[in-house]
């Protein structure tokens, strides 16, 4: 038998891959990462399990490669002592990108990943994950995209996406 997690992630795959507004959506395409390419500082805010926000500064460092096929970006959280990785890759068949992340202490890439795209200057990625028997989206959007600035902002979804509870603010500004 199947542990249940695997069988949710495999539900997800074979949703995303039959999704009927897949030919609606604006296509991933390779670059759409580009505008994080470089050095950033970023303020972070973050929702507890105190029902509080708390704050702290991180910074990162992000290239493409691959012709813009992958993006990489090295999280640092100096006063946490924390590192992780985001890596991003664009699935060219199906012209959607997927959004993976590690934490370096772990050096495990997490999954599922978000799945998502660029719609007018605006990047949208979900996943489905299982909290218990619960099942929960995840959203990461990229938003605010300048030349100087960005900001990333996660939310969840424990109704299918009807309400949104935000637990995660990254606010983006460049630094080189």
């Amino acid at each position: 038998m199947l542990p249940h997690r695997l069988i949710l992630r495999l539900n997800i795959m074979m949703t995303l891959a039959t999704d009927p507004l897949d030919s609606a959506r604006p296509p991933g395409k390779a670059g759409d990462f580009d505008f994080l390419n470089g050095s950033w500082n970023i303020q972070h805010r973050r929702f507890t399990e105190l029902s509080t926000w708390d704050s702290f500064e991180g910074e990162a460092t992000c290239w493409s490669i691959l012709g813009g096929a992958a993006s990489i970006e090295e999280l640092r959280i100096p006063s946490r002592d924390f590192h992780g990785m985001g890596l991003r890759l664009l699935n060219r068949e199906r012209r959607v990108w997927s959004d993976f992340w590690m934490n370096a202490k772990s050096g495990v890439l997490l999954t599922p990943a978000t799945e998502g795209y660029f719609d007018r200057g605006e990047g949208i990625f979900v996943a489905q994950e299982l909290d218990g028997d619960q099942v929960t989206l995840v959203r990461g959007t990229w938003d605010q995209i300048t030349p100087t600035s960005c900001r990333w902002h996660q939310a969840t979804s424990r109704d299918g996406g009807a309400a949104w509870t935000p637990n995660w603010v990254m606010e983006w500004q460049r630094s080189d």
